[in-house]
């Protein structure tokens, strides 16, 4: 039984802007096939299994002839396999989609066509330029800057040059000058605004603008790089008006090493305030099997951590229990993330130290009264909180319910986020097997910048001979979130 294909736009760039429909076909597809413009978060939504081929074309470099890539999607979709075509921007906007559709029809294979938002309306937008302006612009006009501009292109130039709209050019960057030098050839105004915009909707994005008679020089100026979009208009003059992307991070690194599970919360914010970030997970989390919980003898329940609360409600669970169980016990929290967590579960934690280590819990605890106490936690960890109960003359039941384990990282991982601007630290855990990881290599960048979540990451830090050059003084992600940014603000 033949398959079916999904040509489907990937958007500009930014994976949030990639669609539902999109998300749900890459979650489900036994084949990939992709261009260079896709964002790598877009891919990590896959399954496992799924066959991920690059059919790209790299400038300067090696490319997959656009009839190979059809001869792909036509010979899986035959063997049954249900295939997307992964497309940069929109599939019918300067992505070949109608060139592919028609060899699909053609071979009998049946398709849907998936929009994407394109990256001449998206990638202006982050910048600040809107294509069309009450007042300013009534039309635009989408044009590849693939086209030479010269007797032998197949646009109309002088045409163009009379457009009453904004005219934006995709892929123009390389024929900047002589787009330019046509436009004035034809007539166009060489006072009217124009800018460029690299890397649009993306960490790295940058802007620059001038007029169609300067912005071929300002370009070249400062570096501008594909992909860029071009645009041509009064429009153009809004960026520096309506620019709204913060950029507290933009141009920097952040390397990531806490687990994949817990890792997108922080990569999404670090990427909202424009960091490009590197996901080096060197853990992974594992669930302990164990017996039911009965929590019904216990006048005092402590949780060291989120992966501590999904443990212990597990254990509650495969005893029949739900948080009402927990109704003749105090709940205590090491942190507010921790306590968060809690609160996801229908639980209001009554005690919640302001700095998550467990000396702190302990000073919270110092005026609660309790016979029996149980602690969900991590295997191996530390037992400060333990010992001082016991020491209060509590009878303790200590609860591991989950370990955290090393996660292989692929040396081209290690290599981007040994020499990022910073590494961020979470735990002591993530500190061991990061190191561990990267023994066989010469260590992190003399100028890459050390972020600890706290004091207790820190001390493993030191015990493996680096000093934090940044120590949140809120030990949860959004201290460590301020403590980067007031730090990469003071640089």
């Amino acid at each position: 039984m033949s398959g079916r294909v999904y040509l489907v736009g990937a958007g500009p760039g930014d994976p949030g802007l990639l669609t539902a429909r999109a998300l749900e076909l890459i979650a489900h597809a036994d084949v990939i096939l992709y261009d260079r413009l896709i964002p790598a978060a877009a891919l990590a939504g896959a399954r496992h299994g799924a066959e991920l081929l690059f059919v790209g074309k790299q400038a300067g470099g090696a490319s997959v002839p656009q009839e190979q890539t059809q001869a792909v999607m036509i010979e899986r979709a035959r063997a049954g396999a249900q295939v997307v075509r992964l497309k940069g921007g929109d599939p019918f906007v300067f992505g070949r989609g109608g060139e592919e559709a028609l060899a699909l029809r053609a071979a009998g294979i049946a398709y849907e066509i998936v929009p994407g938002v394109t990256a001449g309306v998206a990638a202006l937008a982050y910048a600040g330029i809107p294509v069309t302006h009450r007042g300013v612009s009534s039309a635009v006009a989408l044009i590849t800057g693939h086209e030479e501009s010269d007797e032998h292109s197949a646009l109309d130039w002088p045409a163009l040059a009379r457009f009453p709209g904004t005219l934006v050019f995709y892929m123009g960057v390389r024929h900047l000058e002589r787009i330019s030098s046509a436009l004035l050839s034809g007539g166009r105004p060489g006072s009217e605004p124009a800018a460029v915009v690299q890397a649009g909707t993306l960490p790295e994005q940058r802007v620059v603008t001038g007029t169609l008679e300067t912005i071929h020089e300002r370009a070249r100026e400062q570096d501008i790089r594909p992909p860029a979009i071009v645009v041509v208009g009064p429009v153009a003059a809004l960026a520096n008006r309506l620019s709204w992307l913060p950029r507290a991070l933009a141009g920097r690194t952040v390397a990531v090493t806490r687990a994949r599970a817990q890792a997108s919360v922080l990569a999404g914010r670090l990427e909202a305030l424009g960091a490009r970030v590197v996901q080096a997970p060197a853990i992974r989390v594992v669930a302990l099997s164990g017996p039911p919980l009965d929590p019904s003898g216990y006048d005092l329940v402590c949780v060291t951590s989120a992966n501590g609360v999904a443990g212990l409600f597990e254990r509650l669970a495969a005893a029949g229990r739900d948080a009402r169980s927990l109704a003749g016990a105090r709940v205590a929290a090491i942190g507010p993330g921790t306590a968060a967590a809690l609160a996801a579960h229908g639980i209001d934690a009554d005690v919640v130290p302001e700095r998550a280590v467990a000396e702190e819990l302990v000073r919270a605890l110092a005026h609660e009264p309790m016979r029996r106490a149980l602690i969900a936690r991590a295997r191996s960890a530390r037992d400060v909180l333990p010992d001082a109960l016991r020491a209060r003359g509590a009878e303790v039941d200590v609860l591991d319910v989950y370990e955290t384990v090393a996660e292989p990282i692929a040396d081209a991982v290690l290599e981007r986020a040994r020499s990022a601007d910073y590494i961020t630290f979470t735990s002591a855990s993530t500190v061991r097997f990061f190191l561990q990881a990267a023994d066989h290599r010469a260590g992190l960048s003399p100028f890459t910048r050390i972020v600890s979540i706290g004091p207790i990451t820190s001390a493993a830090l030191r015990e493996h001979g680096l000093e934090p050059h940044v120590e949140a003084s809120r030990h949860d992600l959004e201290g460590l979130l301020e403590a980067l940014l007031a730090d990469a603000g003071a640089r």
